[in-house]
C-alpha cells in the first residue's frame, strides 16, 4: 500500500481558483519528483460540529471554504525523498511566496495505511 501525506488547509473563497492554480502547479512538481498521486479537494458536504470537524480543526470563518489533500507515494522512505527535492526546488518556493491561505492553520501529516479495500 502507499504512503499517504494528508493535508486540511483553509482557503478564502474569494481565492478558491487562485488556490486551484497553485495546487495544480504543486502537483505537477510533486508528480515530477515522484509522488504517486496528488489529489485536491473542496469542501460540499462538511457540517460545522459541536465538538470536532473539518471546519473547526482549521477555524474557518464564513468567508472561507475547508481543501482536504492528499499526495500518495511508494513508501514512507519515497515519500521523504520526494519531499526533500519538492521543498529545494525553486519553482515551489516561488509559488509558495503567495501562498492564497493562511499556512498558520494547515494542519497536515503523513500516514501509513493500514488497511485497503
Amino acid at each position: 500500500m502507499p504512503y499517504v501525506d494528508g493535508f486540511i488547509v483553509p482557503v478564502p473563497k474569494d481565492k478558491v481558483e487562485a488556490y486551484r492554480t497553485l495546487a495544480r502547479q504543486a502537483g505537477e512538481i510533486w508528480k515530477e519528483h515522484g509522488a504517486l498521486s496528488y489529489v485536491e479537494c473542496l469542501a460540499d458536504d462538511v457540517p460545522y460540529g459541536e465538538v470536532t470537524s473539518f471546519p473547526r480543526a482549521v477555524q474557518v470563518n464564513e468567508n472561507e471554504t475547508v481543501a482536504f489533500s492528499w499526495i500518495t507515494y511508494e513508501s514512507r522512505e519515497a515519500r521523504d525523498a520526494v519531499n526533500a527535492k519538492v521543498m529545494a526546488d525553486p519553482r515551489l518556493k516561488a509559488e509558495m511566496a503567495s501562498m492564497p491561505f493562511d499556512g498558520k492553520r494547515m494542519i497536515y501529516g503523513g500516514f501509513k495505511p493500514f488497511l485497503e479495500l
